[in-house]
C-alpha cells in the first residue's frame, strides 16, 4: 500500500465522517495494516491505535483472547479472530477494528491451513462482528500485502454500509 493510495483516502474519509476511530489488532501482517493507515496526513483524526499480536501469549495478554481458545482452534481461526477484533475494541478508544491472524509462509502450513490462509475479523461495538477466511496467493510478502488490501476494502465497505 502507498502513501496517497485512494483506498486510504476513502477509508480515512468515511471514518472522519462518522467520527468513528479504528484501532487493529495484527498477527500475520505484524503492523502493516497500521502502517497504512498512519502515512496518511490527518490520520489521528480517525486511527486510534494498533497492536502488533504476533505470539499467542500477545493475544492473550494485550486482547484478552484465552488461551485454551487459542488452544482449542489454533491461532488460526474464525474463533481468535473473532476475539482478536472484540478484544482491540475492549483494550482501546476505538469504535471499529480490524483483527488479521493468517499463515503468511513459507512455513507453518498445514493441509487445513494452507500457507495463504488468512482470517478476518471486523467489530463494530458489540452489536457487529463479521469475521471471514480468505486464502491468499505467492510469497511471503505477497500475502501479507493482499491481507491488507483486503482489510482495507473490507473496512471501507462495513463503515460505508451504515
Amino acid at each position: 500500500m502507498k502513501v496517497g493510495d485512494p483506498l486510504l483516502t476513502q477509508l480515512g474519509l468515511v471514518l472522519a465522517a462518522r467520527n468513528l476511530k479504528l484501532v487493529t489488532a495484527e498477527s500475520c501482517t505484524g503492523g502493516l495494516i497500521a502502517g497504512a493507515c498512519t502515512s496518511v496526513a490527518g490520520s489521528s483524526d480517525w486511527f486510534e491505535r494498533g497492536m502488533v499480536t504476533y505470539s499467542n501469549e500477545a493475544k492473550t495478554e494485550l486482547l484478552g483472547v484465552p488461551a485454551e481458545l487459542i488452544t482449542r482452534h489454533g491461532a488460526v481461526s474464525r474463533e481468535v479472530a473473532m476475539a482478536m477484533a472484540l478484544g482491540a475494541l475492549q483494550h482501546s478508544r476505538g469504535h471499529i477494528s480490524v483483527a488479521v491472524t493468517g499463515i503468511a509462509g513459507p512455513g507453518g502450513g498445514s493441509e487445513a491451513k494452507p500457507v495463504g490462509t488468512v482470517w478476518f475479523g471486523f467489530a463494530r461495538g458489540q452489536d457487529f462482528v463479521h469475521t471471514e477466511c480468505v486464502r491468499f496467493k505467492g510469497d511471503r510478502a505477497q500475502v501479507r500485502s493482499a491481507a491488507v488490501g483486503h482489510a482495507l476494502t473490507r473496512l471501507v465497505a462495513i463503515v460505508s454500509g451504515d
